[in-house]
């Protein structure tokens, strides 16, 4: 795959029937302010898909995951910049691992939500919405 187009990583962080999301920070100015979001986020000059995902959960969570747990990852459009490529990677976590994700510098809270009320929350980003549902709940 080429790298030219991709801007960055998105993880589906699933706990049984859960998934570990985080609420954005309430900044004005700051797209989707205050909404539940996927861990993830922009690629670095030079980063793999793979590369971005581990660095963003690391930071945004403190969770050091192996990158062979990034198996299943997939292609899609970016949602903040038309005809750029984003990455989204479902990787199953632990309850341990889920209880000691903390909070880096960014966000306001994580939550293990469940993952069909991810996918109807009214505070979750619409297009990551869509995406939980294509990706988690059969026959979507």
């Amino acid at each position: 795959m080429t790298t030219d187009r991709f801007v960055g990583a998105k993880l589906l962080l699933t706990c049984g029937d859960a998934i570990l999301v985080m609420q954005r920070d309430d900044l004005p100015g700051l797209p989707w302010a205050g909404m539940w979001d996927l861990p993830g986020g922009g690629a670095e000059p030079g980063e793999t898909p793979q590369g971005c995902a581990l660095r963003e959960l690391a930071e945004e969570t403190g969770l050091r995951l192996d990158p062979d747990r990034l198996a299943h990852g997939e292609p899609r459009a970016s949602i903040s910049k038309p005809g750029r490529i984003g990455w989204y990677f479902i990787v199953p976590i632990t309850e341990a691992e889920a209880a000691a994700a903390r909070l880096g510098d960014e966000g306001q809270a994580l939550r293990l939500m469940p993952i069909t009320e991810f996918a109807s929350h009214p505070q979750a980003i619409p297009a990551f919405r869509d995406i939980v549902r294509e990706m988690l709940i059969a026959d979507a």
